[in-house]
């Protein structure tokens, strides 16, 4: 069979390249999917991936509801539904949001989309204009990066630290394009235990970015797929919580407390923004997974997703606990890392002159696997970082990579002395 696909592939003069719009051919693989791929098959440590656990998972109370859903709700269930949402699902989630963050909001503010990644491109397909300029966090979220570079905007890049977008450094840009009389479309942040760097901005830099947003008038998207995920520290409120005017695009997702597989998340805007990215969704998908929508649902509220979340952060937190320890007894001295009090990941910057994308190679030789950190700078500039993962793989197996890594760069440090 794959010899004679092969054969098929290879035959005919056809220069299919030719056939591709010029927005398509300027399309590349996301690099993490593409590593993925490399280290999937083999014994190598992938510390690289952003998954949850499969452990995770509630499987026995999604196969519960979805019985009693397909029992009493199919012809919902398994019909088409509306584009903005399942209403009772929408409902829910306002209760929700108002309860745990203390953001007032109503059902005419949700719509239910295939996943943030989904909300993401949608934002670009409404908002961005070619040229139009969009500030980005310093690393920040590579496919949000690849959603909007689809469009065609001018990337903004601001530094982060341990707080956080750089907020002053924001501040000192916005001035400068002012008295050139230029604008800015919107600040794109992941405010919480933020993908890549695992930090969260601090509380003044979120009342500050506010009052930056009305001050130079811009919108602000929040991607906020982590926050439930809190092992230690005290909870902040979101950005949203602070928006009285409409300037913030809330984006929640199921992936990381239900299950990724239902691909549903949601966006929380002013309905007029709503009105129009529903528009634009109508075009692209109808409406979001019927089914998951009536789950989850039922999951939220009924309670079962407040049982839940306590349940996977006390899953993950050993596992961040122990990638912490294992950085600290193994790294050598003159590598530095975050320390983030939730979410996924953890950001590793080494020494000048060492490129972890061609440090890669011999990482996954020796057993470990990470994602080089410039695919997560909207210009590619600095290539001394990496991403690592703690939720996928059990504390032992955290420990062995880190270790295994700290001795692949421990060679790049001494090579790099000569």
């Amino acid at each position: 069979m794959e010899e004679k696909l092969m054969r098929k592939l290879g035959s005919g003069s056809l220069d299919f390249e030719t056939y591709f719009s010029d927005k398509a051919q300027r399309m590349k693989a996301s690099e993490i999917r593409e590593l993925l791929k490399l280290v999937e098959s083999s014994d190598v440590i992938s510390l690289a991936g952003g998954l949850p656990a499969p452990e995770t998972f509630p499987v026995e109370k999604i196969r519960e509801i979805a019985q009693d859903v397909l029992t009493h709700h199919a012809d919902k269930a398994l019909q088409y539904g509306t584009t903005k949402g399942f209403t009772p699902l929408r409902l829910t989630l306002a209760d929700w949001m108002e309860k745990r963050y203390g953001i007032p909001t109503s059902k005419v503010e949700i719509m239910m989309v295939a996943g943030s990644q989904q909300a993401l491109d949608l934002i670009g397909r409404t908002f961005i204009n070619p040229g139009d300029m969009v500030v980005v966090e310093g690393p920040t979220y590579l496919a949000a990066l690849n959603a909007f570079k689809y469009y065609d905007p001018e990337f903004i890049s601001i530094p982060m630290d341990d707080n956080g977008m750089m907020v002053d450094l924001l501040e000192e840009k916005l001035r400068k394009l002012n008295a050139e009389g230029k604008k800015i479309k919107f600040v794109y942040t992941v405010s919480t235990f933020q993908n890549p760097m695992g930090v969260t901005m601090s509380l003044d830099r979120r009342k500050r970015l506010i009052e930056l947003a009305r001050e130079y008038d811009f919108l602000i998207v929040e991607d906020s797929p982590y926050a439930e995920l809190r092992y230690s520290g005290e909870p902040i409120p979101p950005i949203k919580h602070f928006d009285d005017e409409g300037r913030v695009l809330y984006l929640g997702t199921f992936s990381k407390i239900l299950a990724p597989g239902f691909r549903l998340g949601w966006i929380a805007a002013h309905p007029h923004f709503i009105r129009k990215m529903e528009i634009a969704k109508q075009a692209v998908d109808l409406c979001a997974n019927t089914l998951a929508q009536l789950i989850a649902w039922k999951y939220v509220e009924e309670g079962y997703l407040d049982e839940q979340i306590p349940k996977i952060i006390e899953f993950y937190r050993p596992r961040r606990d122990a990638m912490l320890e294992a950085l600290e007894e193994y790294m050598p001295e003159g590598v530095r890392w975050t320390k983030p009090e939730g979410g996924m990941f953890i950001w590793v910057t080494l020494p000048e002159g060492i490129d972890t994308k061609l440090m890669m190679e011999k990482a996954v030789s020796k057993g470990v696997a990470y994602v080089p950190g410039e695919a997560f700078f909207a210009h590619r500039d600095v290539k001394n970082t990496m991403r690592l993962n703690f939720t996928y793989v059990p504390e032992e197996k955290i420990r062995e990579g880190v270790k295994r890594l700290a001795e692949v760069i421990e060679e790049e440090m001494k090579a790099l002395k000569g």
